[in-house]
């Protein structure tokens, strides 16, 4: 029986062609079957694979490899996740957060592939149901954050939130955002919320440019549901899930968010502390903003 790989590749760069080249040869010398989505493998030529198409592409695969950017691990997990299929995002692009590897160890993780010396883990996420006058209008799920945003550029939107059946606050803002932890290095961070480790299960609530007294984020439990209702009387609204699906909101309507029933499957190869991914990703100053501080403090202690 063979073994099946999906390979996902942001080929808007012709830089990527090669790591992608790379990648495939390796999986085909050591007897995958690698799997090529049909537009991508038209644009890098690879002899060998299979070209599929739709949204069975990750059927029956042992792994998805996604080399390029967040924006293309966001893209393999829309295959990966109805089938459990887990996934390995290989950074081509420049944060990368959502990767685990970087294009220097490319090679290495192949390696891992091969060898199965990966683990895995289950990343929470959201599912999204629309509605408009006791009409569902649109259902969609996002690994990273459900945002509600304004859709006039020159007014503000009034929405209401509730959590749990239960009226929350009511915002004049720009938007709102609902984050999982691993989005919560993305929109929601930008936006002004925590960070928080992927390990807690909990889902963030970020009030975007809020015009209010009260506009914290906020953390609550997995369980929760969280409603966002666009005032009747408000400018039109849209929502977008993890920045690749978006829908038109008509004023009136609501939006109701939960906890996704799949988890997305991520590759782990040499797991590290998620204190040093910040680091790393960010280039955070542990040596301070005015210099090496080392000689005050002392050395962190052995985990």
């Amino acid at each position: 029986m063979s073994r099946e790989a999906l390979l996902v590749t942001h080929t808007g760069r012709r830089s990527n062609f090669a790591p992608a080249r790379t990648v495939t040869r390796d999986l085909l010398e050591a007897g995958f079957n690698v799997r090529v989505l049909a537009e991508e493998a038209a644009e890098l030529s690879l002899p060998g694979v299979e070209a599929v198409t739709g949204p069975y592409a990750a059927d029956g695969a042992e792994i998805v490899l996604a080399l390029g950017g967040d924006g293309t691990v966001l893209r393999a997990a829309e295959l990966a996740r109805p089938f459990g299929a887990p996934l390995l995002g290989i950074n081509l692009g420049h944060v990368g957060f959502l990767a685990e590897a970087e294009i220097s160890d490319l090679d290495l993780a192949i390696r891992d592939v091969v060898a199965g010396e990966y683990t895995v883990e289950e990343r929470l996420t959201l599912e999204v149901t629309a509605e408009c006058d006791g009409e569902v209008v649109a259902r969609s799920w996002a690994l990273n954050e459900i945002s509600v945003e304004k859709g006039a550029r020159e007014k503000m939107m009034e929405v209401r939130v509730d959590v749990d059946g239960r009226p929350l606050s009511r915002y004049g803002c720009d938007g709102v955002v609902v984050a999982t932890p691993t989005g919560s290095t993305a929109y929601a961070m930008s936006a002004g919320g925590p960070v928080v480790w992927p390990e807690l299960e909990a889902l963030l609530l970020v009030p975007v440019s809020a015009h209010a007294l009260f506009s914290r984020p906020l953390v609550t439990a997995p369980t929760s549901t969280i409603r966002i209702t666009v005032d009747p009387y408000t400018t039109f609204a849209f929502m977008s899930c993890d920045g690749r699906r978006s829908f038109d909101l008509a004023p009136g309507s609501s939006v109701t968010i939960t906890r996704g029933q799949l988890p997305v499957r991520v590759v782990r190869l040499r797991p590290r502390p998620f204190t040093d991914r910040l680091v790393a990703k960010f280039g955070l100053p542990v040596e301070g903003w005015r210099g090496n501080g080392a000689d005050r403090w002392p050395e962190p202690m052995s985990q």
